[in-house]
Protein backbone atom coordinates (compact mmCIF):
# COMPACT_ATOMS: atom_id res chain seq x y z
CA UNK A 1 0.00 0.00 0.00
CA UNK A 2 1.36 3.42 -0.88
CA UNK A 3 0.70 6.67 0.87
CA UNK A 4 0.36 9.84 -1.12
CA UNK A 5 0.91 13.09 0.70
CA UNK A 6 0.63 16.61 -0.54
CA UNK A 7 1.90 19.80 1.11
CA UNK A 8 -1.68 20.96 1.66
CA UNK A 9 -2.34 17.77 3.65
CA UNK A 10 0.57 18.38 6.00
CA UNK A 11 -0.24 19.57 9.49
CA UNK A 12 1.95 22.64 9.79
CA UNK A 13 0.93 23.25 13.40
CA UNK A 14 2.45 20.15 14.93
CA UNK A 15 6.16 20.36 15.59
CA UNK A 16 8.43 18.43 17.86
CA UNK A 17 11.03 19.71 20.27
CA UNK A 18 12.26 23.18 21.01
CA UNK A 19 13.20 23.97 17.41
CA UNK A 20 9.71 22.92 16.36
CA UNK A 21 8.22 25.39 18.82
CA UNK A 22 10.50 28.11 17.47
CA UNK A 23 9.41 27.26 13.92
CA UNK A 24 5.77 27.52 14.92
CA UNK A 25 6.31 30.88 16.62
CA UNK A 26 8.14 32.16 13.53
CA UNK A 27 5.29 31.02 11.28
CA UNK A 28 2.71 32.71 13.54
CA UNK A 29 4.71 35.96 13.55
CA UNK A 30 4.97 35.89 9.75
CA UNK A 31 1.20 35.39 9.43
CA UNK A 32 0.56 38.25 11.83
CA UNK A 33 2.82 40.58 9.84
CA UNK A 34 1.42 39.51 6.46
CA UNK A 35 -2.18 39.95 7.55
CA UNK A 36 -1.46 43.34 9.08
CA UNK A 37 0.18 44.43 5.81
CA UNK A 38 -2.68 43.01 3.74
CA UNK A 39 -5.17 45.10 5.74
CA UNK A 40 -3.33 48.24 4.55
CA UNK A 41 -3.57 47.46 0.84
CA UNK A 42 -5.57 49.75 -1.41
CA UNK A 43 -8.54 48.73 -3.51
CA UNK A 44 -6.26 48.87 -6.56
CA UNK A 45 -3.68 46.55 -4.94
CA UNK A 46 -6.43 44.06 -4.18
CA UNK A 47 -7.85 44.34 -7.69
CA UNK A 48 -4.41 43.65 -9.21
CA UNK A 49 -4.33 40.35 -7.30
CA UNK A 50 -7.95 39.51 -8.00
CA UNK A 51 -9.03 39.86 -4.36
CA UNK A 52 -12.22 41.50 -3.22
CA UNK A 53 -12.42 43.78 -0.21
CA UNK A 54 -14.44 41.14 1.67
CA UNK A 55 -11.87 38.41 0.88
CA UNK A 56 -9.11 40.64 2.22
CA UNK A 57 -11.08 41.35 5.39
CA UNK A 58 -11.76 37.65 5.91
CA UNK A 59 -8.04 36.86 5.65
CA UNK A 60 -6.85 39.88 7.66
CA UNK A 61 -9.32 39.08 10.48
CA UNK A 62 -8.08 35.52 10.92
CA UNK A 63 -6.14 34.87 14.11
CA UNK A 64 -2.43 34.25 13.53
CA UNK A 65 -2.65 30.59 14.52
CA UNK A 66 -5.12 29.78 11.71
CA UNK A 67 -3.75 28.97 8.26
Amino acid sequence: MSVCTHESMTNHHVSTGLSGAADTLKLWWQRHQQRRELAEWTERDLHDLGLSWSEMLAEADKPFWRA
